[in-house]
């Protein structure tokens, strides 16, 4: 678990809370299955795109991060938009 003035073991993001809500298990064909309580706590539908976010740590990859498709674009516009603004002129 993280605090406000502790960085997270598990995650590549300092002062980020994190929390274990389920243990997921891969499946022959590499497939996991996110719980339903997740799902919908995170409004997950099916169909629905995630965006696969990793961390490395000493050439491994140490933590993944989903996010949604759609959330992810609007933080890379929101993040990067006026830097691209800014170029473009």
């Amino acid at each position: 678990m993280c605090t406000d003035n502790m960085e997270c073991e598990v995650c590549c993001a300092p002062k980020t809370c994190c929390k274990l809500d389920a243990l997921v298990t891969i499946d022959e064909r590499g497939q996991i299955v996110l719980p339903k309580e997740i799902r919908e706590k995170a409004e997950i539908s099916a169909g629905d795109k995630l965006a696969v976010i990793t961390c490395e740590r000493d050439g491994k990859i140490s933590c993944l991060t989903l996010i949604k498709a759609e959330e992810f674009k609007e933080a890379i516009k929101k993040a990067f938009g006026p830097l691209l603004e800014e170029l473009l002129q």
